[in-house]
């Protein structure tokens, strides 16, 4: 039953990773770890959200922007390096509860305060080298990218692409890093097999519905799904 729910959890995330390029992961993460465990969760969610924006990064790689892409993988990948090394040696009880709380944070101020402000390019570095130490350890650095992405991608098509590919980078390295700790056993590789399906319909939905909304309603969406995300990992 458990492996059941989190197929649907599954699905369900993955529909919005297709619609925004991010949230997928974020959402899923919290409740899959109570279902199936930290590390089986944090393997089998990287693969699929590899597969995924893979495809979103194919499919949609003429609105890519390269500098902008360039820098994140650059800041976010030093971030990373330190969230794996981080993972083996700080309490997850202690973190989780901090990031649910900056997520809350910045949902918070994107939904209710409209007045805005441009970061400092200090400000935004650090900002992606966070989105990197929490993705290193929670395959959940979307929240924080989104503070930066949403300043610089203002279209919506130039935001999904542009996102979607540093997932497939960094979550290569994940992946690899995974399977040198001995996380990939024959039980998660078994799960990982019979969550392909759900995350192939779940992109062929998300994709439909991206196509429907409007870049206004596009990012409320995003704002709602982190406040969303911020309050899930306190259940």
């Amino acid at each position: 039953m458990r492996q059941v729910l989190f197929l649907i959890v599954l699905f369900v995330a993955n529909v919005v990773q297709a619609i925004t390029g991010f949230a997928g992961t974020l959402l899923a993460m919290p409740v899959s770890m109570i279902l199936i465990g930290v590390h089986e969760a944090k393997v089998i969610l990287n693969i699929m959200a590899f597969l995924s924006c893979l495809g979103i990064t194919i499919k949609n790689r003429r609105d890519i922007q390269i500098k902008i892409l360039g820098k994140i993988l650059i800041f976010m990948g030093i971030g990373m390096a330190v969230g794996i090394w981080l993972f083996e040696r700080i309490s997850l009880s202690f973190l989780l509860p901090l990031y649910g709380l900056i997520i809350i944070f910045i949902a918070c101020k994107k939904l209710f305060i409209k007045k805005e402000f441009q970061l400092p390019a200090w400000g935004q570095t650090g900002i992606l080298i966070g989105a990197g130490i929490i993705h290193g350890m929670f395959v959940s650095g979307g929240a924080l990218l989104v503070v930066y992405a949403t300043e610089v991608l203002k279209k919506k098509e130039a935001f999904r692409a542009t996102i979607a590919p540093v997932w497939v980078v960094l979550n290569s390295f994940l992946m690899i890093s995974d399977w040198t700790h001995g996380y990939m056993s024959h039980k998660v590789l078994a799960l990982t097999g019979y969550s392909i399906l759900p995350l192939f319909l779940a992109v062929i939905l998300g994709n439909w519905i991206h196509k429907k909304i409007n870049q206004k309603v596009f990012l409320k969406i995003t704002y709602v799904l982190l406040l969303l995300s911020g309050f899930s990992i306190f259940i």
